[in-house]
């Protein structure tokens, strides 16, 4: 890195703010980027990182704040004439010309701006052929996108990113659905790119291979800096560590042989699941207990939303799902609501232009009224917001009081299984610490059986009886949170 350092750099970024009305998702971005490097940018879900690399691109224009690429200012410049100053992008999503085949999709790729040469030239094809050949797809050169899996589609991408010989290569997510032998193939491929001289941008939830990769990375949270420096000094950064994984951890486990059920009421068995082409659960295995609760925590992007849905009957799957022995395969997502299993999803799916009472009778519609009432004066007492805030629309409401009304929905259900799929996200402390007493008094004066899924470690294990490492689309540690430090706390980042 040396050498880079002493060099000029390819892009500068300074005073980069990006807001979307009230919101400040991008505040004052500041960094370098050198030809010969590899920079990356991390952080937690809804820190920015998405939209920093967009705002440089120029698809996001940017509130304030200077690109300068080799001295000249690009912000607010159209993204097709900032990719032809000399960057590269690697998107996210594959967006290929399907009827056309691969080496005809870099060819294009190649192609001037004018598209005056419909018919190519040979020096052309043979470019082509060799970009093809670069990043792996020599053999599959003559075949169509839809036929391709999914590793050779991020290929594909990366092949029409350089196909310009850019000086800049930004690439947005690019482990996302790849296997682990794949992502070894894919961070050789970055690697290479540097060592043509190329400045490397990339930005990814996968945190441990992002460290492995980058010579330098920059970490942020709620579009801010927080440090930037060597991959391995940034991730024992004692801010970074906290915000990926919260605070001290403190923990109240009951053992599982206090769990008298003989078969568990859930049990989820070697299941796969795939978003197309790309693998979002390999061979994935968890069992929960009659009045257990499990936590499931893992990075954004590891897959647990994934798990979720599966379990409530939205997506197909290999393996099997079972509740007190019985296969749920077949079982529509209503009915495996009705008969008790009740997620409330990360996005909290409320009906903003109704009351928050509304959206609660919503869930207790299927309740006698006796028993709708005693269910809503019980979950008043669990969260006194909501019978203050019972007539306003739930649009109006605050992201903490919103969150509670989710939970409150799930909760006028009677589940016997809750899920909660990252019920933290975005929330202000105070509010955290109102959810973690909800839960606690769930825990200990009902019979409920909650299956958690979160990012943030310090609020899933004290209410953990058990918790699951997921990483990668596949469980990589249980055992009980007492143990999570010690042995999993390390390898969590």
């Amino acid at each position: 890195m040396s050498s880079t350092e002493q060099t000029a750099p390819v892009l500068e970024v300074r005073g980069l703010t990006k807001r979307f009305g009230g919101l400040t998702a991008v505040k004052n971005l500041n960094f370098d980027l050198h030809g010969g490097e590899i920079f990356g940018l991390i952080g937690p879900n809804g820190s920015g990182k998405s939209t920093a690399m967009k705002s440089v691109m120029g698809i996001e224009r940017p509130t304030s704040g200077t690109v300068k690429f080799q001295g000249d200012n690009v912000a607010g410049l159209p993204a097709h004439q900032i990719a032809r100053r000399g960057f590269g992008m690697v998107f996210q999503h594959s967006r290929p010309l399907n009827r056309q085949t691969v080496l005809e999709n870099i060819m294009v790729a190649l192609l001037p701006d004018s598209l005056f040469m419909l018919f190519p030239d040979k020096a052309l094809t043979e470019r082509a052929k060799w970009i093809a050949d670069r990043v792996g797809l020599g053999a599959v050169m003559d075949r169509r996108p839809p036929t391709l899996p999914f590793a050779d589609l991020r290929r594909l991408e990366l092949a029409k990113a350089i196909a310009r010989d850019p000086k800049v290569v930004l690439v947005d997510e690019p482990f996302a659905g790849l296997t682990l032998a794949e992502v070894a193939t894919f961070s050789e491929l970055i690697r290479s790119f540097r060592d043509e001289g190329r400045a490397v941008m990339l930005v990814d939830h996968n945190v441990k291979s992002v460290a492995a990769l980058v010579d330098r990375v920059l970490a942020m949270y709620l579009g801010e800096e927080i440090v930037t420096g060597r991959a391995e000094d940034v991730m024992r950064n004692e801010t970074v560590r906290r915000v990926y994984l919260g605070g001290a951890i403190e923990t109240s486990a009951r053992p599982e042989s206090d769990f008298t059920d003989k078969v568990p009421l859930l049990q989820v068995e070697n299941i796969s699941v795939h978003y197309g082409k790309a693998q979002a659960l390999e061979n994935v295995s968890i069992h929960v207990h009659q009045g257990e609760f499990v936590s499931v925590v893992g990075l954004n992007g590891a897959g647990k939303t994934t798990l979720f849905n599966t379990i409530s009957g939205f997506l197909p799957y290999t393996g099997e799902i079972l509740r007190g022995g019985e296969k749920l395969r077949g079982t529509s997502p209503a009915q495996i609501a009705k008969s008790g299993i009740v997620q409330c999803p990360e996005t909290r799916e409320l009906f903003g232009e109704m009351t928050v009472r509304e959206n609660l009778d919503l869930g207790g519609q299927h309740l006698d009224p006796a028993e709708q009432t005693k269910q809503l004066e019980w979950l008043f007492d669990l969260f006194p917001i909501l019978k203050q805030r019972q007539g306003q629309m739930a649009q109006t409401l605050s992201g903490g009081e919103q969150q509670m009304l989710a939970i409150g929905r799930s909760l006028m259900m009677k589940p016997k299984i809750l899920i909660l799929d990252e019920p933290t996200l975005g929330l202000a402390p105070v509010i955290l610490e109102q959810l973690s007493k909800a839960l606690e008094k769930l825990r200990q004066s009902t019979p409920i059986t909650v299956l958690l899924g979160e990012q943030n470690v310090t609020f899933a294990l004290p209410h953990a009886d058990r918790v699951y490492v997921l990483e990668h689309a596949r469980i990589v540690w249980e055992g009980d949170p007492g143990r999570f430090a010690t042995e999993a706390g390390e390898g969590y980042l």
